[in-house]
């Protein structure tokens, strides 16, 4: 009896790794959306709302998902409550909410690049620059589809059946 429980918790433990690291493909995905849904609100309230930066990024922050809004959450604190460049502003937001996400280090270099070039420009040249970034966005986005796509029954299927594995050098 204590065999059959302990070879269920075993089951159980590593099927539930399985789905924990597929969750992390799927969240990948959904965040560099969420990212792009960012950047092109942004781009409407710099382009037809002529709201200012910290403004525009408050907004976003109440709009969006965790941990994207906690990123323009904090971006919209630093821009208003110390003084600093908007470059350092988006930086410091990105090294401070990165660590949460599920995104990827070329995601990391986009958004970041994007952040060197924010506020620098007039509007056109800063839509060009959201445009620019998206681009590259979808790239991600779309090389993350294909990694969800190829691996995530496999990270899935992997846990439950390595749980077997372990049963059976077990038992």
């Amino acid at each position: 009896m204590i065999k059959i429980i302990g070879a269920v918790f075993i089951l159980l433990s590593t099927s539930w790794a399985g789905f924990e690291a597929s969750k992390y493909l799927s969240e990948r995905t959904k965040q560099l959306r969420i990212f792009k849904v960012a950047l092109q609100s942004l781009e409407a309230e710099i382009m037809y709302g002529h709201t200012p930066l910290h403004e525009a990024s408050r907004k976003l922050a109440k709009q969006l998902q965790k941990p994207v809004a906690w990123f323009f959450e904090s971006f919209s604190n630093k821009l208003t409550s110390k003084e600093t460049t908007v470059k350092e502003a988006w930086e410091e937001s990105l090294n401070e909410v990165w660590k949460l996400t599920a995104l990827k280090s070329g995601e990391y270099e986009v958004l970041k690049q994007f952040g060197e070039n924010l506020g620098k420009h007039d509007r056109v040249t800063q839509q060009k620059q959201i445009l620019l970034a998206l681009t590259h966005l979808e790239r991600e986005e779309q090389e993350a589809q294909d990694r969800q796509k190829r691996y995530e029954k496999m990270t899935k299927s992997l846990g439950f059946l390595s749980g077997l594995l372990l049963i059976i050098l077990l038992l």
